[in-house]
């Protein structure tokens, strides 16, 4: 409780000068954490991981709270994700960072012990990619705003939210260009907007400018703004340069302001096109959205372009990120000509069908050997 001086007709009328106002109580510990996040500008999903982490990490010591505990149950805890739970090693490190985050930034403690515990190694995952043939496969069994978006995920190397998070005003027909605006780790790029894409992606926008013109006369147009832009520029939010390329098809109340406003698509809408359309393709490969990007910095290299030009067009900022993807070129075990081919005279990769159906229907009696008579002496 604190005091507080009362108004002035109390004065007047004897009561007492002194007016007790109860204070606030102070935030609890995952809002100071979530106040730790926005101050330092971190991502919503950075957020949310670390806000999820640390309240697995209360519930598994019995809702103790952390600033009473130390290195050997945050060791404890670390050790059950590993063999309980048998998370990768990503997922512990991630447990990890939302724990320090949580003694160094919000609870402000020095916690030395903490740079002494043991960081799960992360082992090294070659990507899946598709061949141009598999591609072009899965993009056809795709129709609309699905295709449109694969078509860009696949010729622009986007990830999934990029591509969804797009704005009219990042689309360059003259440049033949996309900006890339807050991409992983906040930091904007260009990349190539593929020419395959221009005349559909110019007829969607003009269905989506139809929609936002509609959704003018009807009082609503509003879309979100990032950062504090929306107190800067009242009504930025309704402007056509601020929309979505890839909006939902369904609007919302935003409820602190009262805006009707329209989201963008959301990522499983997309992420669900894709699975169905690699299963009715038959790839025999798990095929998801990112698979796209793989398959477009790798055929970039497959085409010789440097390999600073691929990083960039990324947005990696270690090239060693990049070179990953010269480990499933054909310069490694796929360019390598085996021996048996020599001996059988089997067809070339070139020429090879894409899957193992294809494979199989390829398989003719004559390039088979003729089948022995049964006899009762082979018996």
């Amino acid at each position: 409780m604190k005091t507080g001086t009362a108004p002035r007709w109390r004065q007047r009328c004897g009561c007492p000068t002194a007016l007790i106002v109860p204070s606030a109580p102070p935030p609890r510990l995952l809002d100071r954490v979530r106040g730790a996040v926005r101050l330092r500008h971190l991502s919503c999903r950075t957020e949310k991981a670390y806000v999820g982490w640390i309240r697995r990490f209360i519930l598994f010591h019995a809702k103790r709270h952390p600033i009473e505990m130390g290195p050997a149950e945050i060791t404890r805890f670390l050790s059950a994700l590993a063999t309980e739970r048998n998370v990768s090693a990503s997922t512990q490190n991630q447990a990890l960072a939302a724990l320090l985050f949580l003694y160094r930034d919000v609870l402000d403690r020095d916690v030395p012990w903490l740079d002494e515990l043991v960081r799960a190694r992360r082992p090294t995952r070659l990507p899946v990619v598709l061949s141009r043939d598999e591609v072009g496969v899965v993009i056809r069994e795709l129709q609309g705003v699905h295709r449109l978006m694969a078509t860009l995920l696949y010729g622009a190397g986007l990830r999934l939210l990029e591509c969804a998070r797009l704005r009219v005003k990042d689309v360059d027909f003259g440049r033949s260009q996309i900006t890339v605006r807050g991409g992983k780790g906040d930091r904007d790029r260009l990349t190539v907007l593929p020419a395959t894409a221009l005349a559909p992606l110019a007829r969607h926008l003009l269905r989506v400018r139809h929609l936002h013109e509609a959704d003018l006369r009807a009082g609503a147009g509003w879309v979100e703004l990032p950062t504090a832009l929306a107190g800067k520029y009242p009504h930025a939010g309704r402007e056509w340069v601020w929309q979505w390329v890839f909006p939902a098809t369904r609007g919302y109340l935003h409820r602190e302001t009262g805006q009707q406003r329209r989201h963008h698509l959301h990522e499983s809408v997309l992420q669900r096109a894709v699975r169905g359309a690699a299963q009715r393709a038959a790839i025999p490969k798990r095929v998801t959205c990112h698979t796209f990007r793989h398959s477009f910095a790798t055929h970039l290299l497959e085409d010789r372009y440097d390999i600073r030009t691929v990083q960039t067009l990324l947005g990696h900022t270690d090239v060693r990120t990049t070179m990953i993807y010269t480990h499933v070129l054909n310069r490694g075990p796929a360019g390598v000509r085996s021996p048996a081919d020599v001996v059988f005279g089997a067809v070339t990769q070139s020429s090879a069908p894409r899957g193992y159906l294809d494979h199989a229907r390829s398989v003719t009696t004559t390039s088979l050997p003729p089948p022995r008579a049964i006899t009762k002496e082979s018996r």
